[in-house]
């Protein structure tokens, strides 16, 4: 389920975006980035903008095979790199990849490495890309990091999709077995999420009731514990291993 529109989408590639691009300013593109480990700001910054070139070549040349993401994971280390360059830079890509969206429309097939294969997809998988590495930017720089409640819940949905994949449980008899059950609250909204894994496979249920393990937190929050960032927010009861195996799993595809 999304629960954004495809334009919304569209439109968020680039506020989030801008935003990232503000802790940019003055900043040292050499900060280390604690969330994601041996990196530095300046990497952060070329891989989202990889993330974002990647996106709109598949989308603009309408791809129906894999397209290298080289842009992607390429970001080797460089010294001396000009901040207003590197914001200048991921400006202009999200603006192009928010216009190749636009000429494509939600509903033109594309590939994609994940369950859609439209333009949709991207979109919606792009805009939660830049959430998290806004998060990630905002931790480098020592910044606050906040969220619409609208983009958070449609971020945990569509991570928690991800989560029911054969590939987040497949070939691990530690997670999947009786009285294993996990619930994410929010408090901060009406919101909560019980996954269930006590069958062949996690199912994600709209149920109240005991799980056997829980974390209550905001909805920003609670996006920074399944990304496995930083959420000092968040309060977990209950079986804190089977919470960390799940979270491990059921992030196979960030890896």
């Amino acid at each position: 389920m999304t629960r954004l529109g495809f334009d919304r989408y569209r439109a968020e590639i680039v506020e989030q975006t801008g935003l990232l691009r503000a802790y940019l300013a003055g900043a040292d593109p050499a900060a280390p980035v604690p969330s994601c480990p041996g990196w530095d700001l300046g990497q952060l910054v070329r891989h989202l903008g990889g993330a974002h070139g990647w996106a709109e070549t598949v989308v603009r040349t309408r791809a129906a095979e894999p397209v290298p993401d080289d842009p992607v994971n390429d970001v080797p280390h460089r010294t001396g790199e000009d901040p207003a360059a590197l914001s200048a830079q991921l400006g202009d890509g999200a603006g192009r990849l928010a216009d190749a969206l636009r000429d494509a429309g939600p509903d033109t097939p594309v590939w994609s490495p994940g369950p859609g294969e439209t333009a949709m997809w991207w979109a919606r998988r792009m805009t939660h890309e830049t959430v998290v590495h806004r998060a990630d930017a905002a931790l480098a720089v020592g910044a606050a990091f906040h969220l619409n409640h609208d983009v958070a819940l449609d971020a945990l949905d569509e991570w928690l999709t991800y989560s029911t994949l054969p590939e987040a449980y497949e070939g691990d008899p530690a997670l999947l077995g009786p009285g294993r059950t996990l619930r994410l609250q929010a408090t901060d909204a009406d919101a909560q999420w019980l996954v269930d894994l006590t069958g062949d496979a996690p199912v994600l249920r709209d149920t109240r009731g005991q799980a056997t393990v829980e974390a209550r937190g905001t909805l920003t929050d609670l996006l920074l514990l399944v990304y496995r960032r930083p959420a000092p927010g968040v309060r977990v009861t209950g079986d804190t291993a089977l919470l960390d195996l799940w979270l491990k799993r059921a992030g196979f595809w960030l890896q």
